[in-house]
């Protein structure tokens, strides 16, 4: 999904993406572990003493996480439609959801894939959830995803697909954060911050954007409309704009 990003940015600068533990082409996750000390132990393999980094979804948190963990290893965060950890989802949003993506996958099924470990998955069900998620995340509660690039649609639905596979597939984990957990110390971010925010992405989502804009004293927002969860795909070039805004800052 950072494709365009990698291409754009690389040309200047060194530019390093990676598959999540449990996702993509990267081993199992097994146990207890936090996504914000894997980034900062890829960082110390990779000689990097210092980055600004970028994150969408929760990949938003986990740099933010990171941040707080190691402030002197950060030189900028960009947070793209991002969660937060340690945060619970309102009961409308869970509900919404029920309704709307695990209603995808018959209830006996969807609670022997979560529970991980299958080896017999149904390729229809994989569809189904990843389309469900798509029309939640992607396009969003009030847009058609008719009126979504059709290659970011198709994009979306590839990973949407691998995340359910290697989840229903994988064995239960438990995901640590930082403690205090990230959204009582927005306030300790003092290095460049641009929070961007899809207009057409849950409104849930959209809150938290609405919390990191107030909560840390240095960020920037940046409103993108018609746009769902995932602004790296669906507006590369304002996602590269805002990026290179956010490096000239740190100048």
């Amino acid at each position: 999904m950072w494709t365009h990003q990698v291409k754009r940015l690389s040309a200047t600068h060194r530019v390093i993406t990676y598959d999540w533990r449990g996702y993509g082409e990267s081993g199992d996750a097994e146990g207890a572990f936090a996504h914000y000390q894997d980034l900062l132990g890829l960082m110390d393999a990779l000689d990097v003493d210092r980055a600004t980094l970028v994150g969408n979804s929760m990949g938003g948190s986990y740099a933010l996480e990171a941040a707080l963990a190691a402030p002197e290893r950060v030189t900028g965060l960009a947070l793209i439609c991002s969660g937060l950890s340690g945060r619970e989802w309102p009961a409308e949003m869970i509900e919404y959801v029920v309704q709307h993506v695990r209603s995808s996958v018959p209830a006996d099924r969807l609670a022997r894939y979560r529970a991980g470990r299958n080896e017999d998955i149904d390729p229809g069900d994989l569809d189904a959830m990843a389309g469900g998620q798509a029309r939640f995340m992607v396009a969003g509660p009030n847009r058609d995803p008719a009126n979504v690039d059709p290659g970011v649609w198709e994009t979306s639905l590839t990973m949407l697909r691998g995340v359910f596979e290697r989840s229903w597939r994988g064995s239960a984990t438990t995901e640590l954060t930082i403690d205090p957990p990230p959204g009582e110390r927005l306030g300790d971010i003092r290095v460049p911050t641009v929070v961007i925010n899809g207009l057409e992405d849950p409104p849930w989502v959209q809150a938290v954007s609405d919390l990191l804009t107030t909560g840390i004293p240095v960020a920037r927002r940046i409103d993108l409309p018609d746009t769902g969860h995932l602004p790296p795909l669906e507006r590369p070039a304002q996602v590269d704009q805002a990026l290179d805004e956010l490096i000239r800052q740190q100048d």
